[in-house]
């Protein structure tokens, strides 16, 4: 095989990898133009040390001024009345990098009378643009799941552990999560819901404290919300899905258990 024709596949399968990533949300920098470095000019001044103080330089955050936004977090939250209240507060608060680089904040669709209340991990790109969560193509596989046994947004509320797009796509952090889990809290308490859903293991981690979703999948949990033990099954987030489609078949005996635990609602 010739360099040539190497090069051009290499090239090729880059940009099928770049496709792929971009629609599942995440955002590609375009590469740095190749530029021959600059010949500098030796200057006998740029060597001096500045000792000029530096103004209007921002501090990173403290300990204690992250203790306070948490703390802000949980009295902004708990009282909150209403679904409409704790939208207004999310929507104010600042949640430092996360609030900062988002466009909107992601609260929720479906029905917010439903009995089941199914909670994601964090927003995307075309979730950021909209609003909503699940909308983009792992949204469009979640709603097929349930539309496979019968459940759409009338029958379903839908939410996430993080109300805000991470910059970069990336996951949310420990303090993140810390930060948004009064709002997930307050948020289960007004819907109170009769089953819970769990999406993805970043959520399984912020509400049950437990890691790997590969092995709690399938298998039943219990929340606590509003004084109530609630049952929650953990199932794959569905661009996990994307990427592993041969799990698919767990994901569907999820849902039929699922399914079968209904029928006790």
């Amino acid at each position: 095989m010739s360099t040539q024709s190497t090069k051009q596949e290499l090239k090729a399968a880059l940009k099928a990898s770049h496709a792929w990533w971009s629609d599942m949300g995440v955002d590609i920098p375009a590469p740095l133009p190749n530029k021959p470095l600059a010949a500098t000019k030796r200057n006998p001044q740029a060597t001096t040390p500045q000792t000029t103080p530096q103004t209007n330089i921002t501090a990173k955050p403290t300990e204690v001024d992250i203790s306070k936004q948490l703390e802000k977090a949980a009295e902004q939250a708990k009282a909150a009345p209403t679904l409409e209240a704790l939208k207004t507060v999310i929507e104010a608060f600042d949640a430092g990098v996360l609030s900062d680089h988002a466009r909107n904040i992601v609260f929720a669709r479906g029905n917010p009378n439903a009995d089941i209340m199914v909670i994601g991990e964090a927003p995307g790109r075309t979730e950021d643009e909209t609003g909503k969560p699940f909308v983009g193509p792992a949204g469009q596989l979640l709603d097929k799941m349930f539309a496979a046994i019968n459940l759409d947004e009338a029958s379903l509320y839908i939410t996430n552990v993080c109300n805000w797009r991470p910059p970069e796509n990336r996951n949310p952090n420990d303090g993140e999560l810390a930060l948004c889990a009064p709002f997930i809290t307050r948020h289960m308490e007004l819907i109170a819901p009769k089953l819970v859903v769990i999406v993805g293991g970043i959520s399984l981690q912020a509400l049950t404290g437990k890691a790997g979703i590969m092995k709690a999948r399938g298998r039943w949990q219990e929340l606590t919300i509003g004084g109530e033990q609630i049952p929650a099954m953990p199932l794959y987030h569905p661009a996990f899905l994307l990427r592993r489609p041969e799990l698919k078949k767990d994901a569907w005996r999820d849902l039929l258990a699922i399914k079968e635990r209904l029928k006790d609602i």
